[in-house]
């Protein structure tokens, strides 16, 4: 169910992307992601810590249901003190900040976010592993979203309209998750309650939180204030498919938490380390091909999912591409090891150094080098996350000296030899890419079946088993 939610999450904007960025062109498009940077900042001292948190401290009390609609009312008074201190915030910002009020329609439908992320309780659902509710609703909105897209935005000046459908996509679907709640917990009054207890450990998933969201964000923004839209626009169109790319590398390990912490709070650590190997496998099989692909194949990736107006945006692109491997590796290791270990200080300490780092480059090279520099920047920052919890770590990684390190470059490379004649084609983007990505990747998954790597082999087996059910 994870893998349709993955899969919806990067079809959307592979569908919608390539028609707004026509219709919006860089203009259009930089001033909506400018927008969801800026309330995303709003947003996440309205939710501290607790998307997080919340998963974690949940699946420990999961088999008890008295105790999680406890820890859920508390969590949900900490939520909506905050949300309502944020939305004050925000307001007084909309009309102080002159950037802001010249797009005050944009960021009020963009705000509605913070609401919509309070009443959601994402976090009680991920505990549950109730992956199946999660995925059907999600693909749902998605597709109402689709057809709103199509139907209503036409021309430069729908950028408002297009803003308010992505966070309809996106966040809407919370409204749900309110009054589908029911089944897991209960309304009436279950006290005496103690929200003072989850504060210091939310207070931490909340700086975690914030020094995420500055370097994940920090690069639009900077861009945003130090240069134009139109260097955003190209910057959100790199962005984009990296996101796309990422969501999938990261798509195992994000079901893995609720099922990590259950296993440390069991003391079943051999299970524990048994599937934090098998996410970092997965995660280097699938990265380390996706980011050689997408640097090579920039630049008809690029024109077909934006169109050629977005040239700015290939250079950026290739940048921020080995952004996958990092940002795959440190979802394994903060994520789904360090947290239910009770280490997310170490992620904390990690992330504050990739804030910083990203801060500075963006800082010395945005003014010269654009997006470019932008991009230069967040490569540098998930570099650092991942080399501050590698040391963090160091004690429980004994797994990653059996990675298949051999076999993966080895079938990278003749990969890459095998499909780099595709970009000499006179073809367009579209056969340019079916046809690089159909040499390439039937190269690379053949030689690692040919060379016994043990994950290739079992996708493998999964899906032909799969066949043989459908068939019966």
């Amino acid at each position: 169910m994870n893998a349709i939610l993955t899969m919806s999450s990067f079809i959307f904007p592979i569908i919608t992307f390539p028609y707004v960025s026509r219709i919006l062109q860089p203009v259009g498009t930089g001033k909506v992601s400018f927008a969801v940077s800026v309330v995303n900042y709003f947003s996440m001292f309205a939710q501290l810590g607790i998307p997080t948190y919340g998963i974690r401290i949940c699946a420990q009390v999961r088999d008890n249901r008295r105790k999680l609609t406890r820890t859920a009312h508390e969590l949900l008074m900490i939520n909506g003190c905050m949300s309502l201190f944020s939305y004050a915030a925000f307001i007084v910002s909309l009309f102080v900040v002159p950037r802001f009020q010249s797009e005050k329609t944009l960021f009020l439908i963009v705000s509605l976010t913070i609401l919509f992320n309070a009443i959601g309780m994402e976090w009680l659902y991920k505990a549950l592993e109730q992956y199946a509710y999660i995925t059907v609703r999600s693909v749902v909105f998605k597709f109402i979203a689709l057809i709103a897209l199509f139907t209503l935005v036409h021309s430069k000046s729908d950028y408002v309209i297009y803003g308010g459908i992505s966070i309809f996509a996106a966040s809407a679907s919370n409204i749900l998750n309110l009054i589908n709640a029911r089944k897991y917990i209960d309304f009436e009054n279950v006290g005496p309650y103690h929200p003072k207890k989850h504060l210091k450990a939310v207070f931490i998933f909340f700086a975690m939180a914030c020094a995420t969201t500055v370097y994940t964000n920090l690069d639009t923004v900077m861009l945003g204030l130090m240069k134009t839209d139109t260097d955003v626009g190209y910057y959100n169109a790199a962005v984009r498919i990296k996101t796309i790319l990422v969501s999938i590398v990261t798509s195992l390990g994000a079901v893995l938490l609720p099922r990590s912490s259950y296993y440390i709070e069991h003391g079943e650590i051999e299970e524990f380390h048994r599937i934090s190997g098998k996410a970092a496998n997965f995660v280097i099989v699938l990265a380390i091909p996706m980011m050689l692909f997408f640097i090579l194949y920039a630049r008809p990736g690029i024109y077909l999912l934006s169109g050629d107006a977005y040239e700015g945006a290939v250079i950026p692109m290739q940048i921020i591409m080995p952004t996958l491997f990092f940002i795959g590796l440190t979802n394994v290791f903060g994520i789904q090891m360090l947290v239910p270990l009770g280490g997310e200080r170490f992620v904390l300490y990690s992330e504050i150094a990739g804030a910083v780092c990203d801060l500075i480059i963006n800082w010395l090279l945005i003014p010269r080098y654009a997006s470019s520099g932008a991009a230069i920047g967040t490569v540098a920052a998930e570099a650092v996350v991942l080399i501050v919890q590698v040391i963090a770590l160091k004690q429980e990684l004994a797994f990653m000296k059996k990675m298949p390190y051999v076999k993966v470059g080895a079938a990278a490379i003749l990969a890459v030899c095998a499909s780099f004649w595709v970009l000499r084609l006179s073809v367009g983007s579209f056969l340019k890419l079916l046809i690089g990505s159909m040499c390439f990747f039937g190269v690379y998954g053949g030689v690692l079946l040919i060379l016994g790597e043990s994950m290739t082999r079992e996708i493998l087996q999964m899906f032909i088993q799969r066949v043989r059910n459908v068939n019966r």
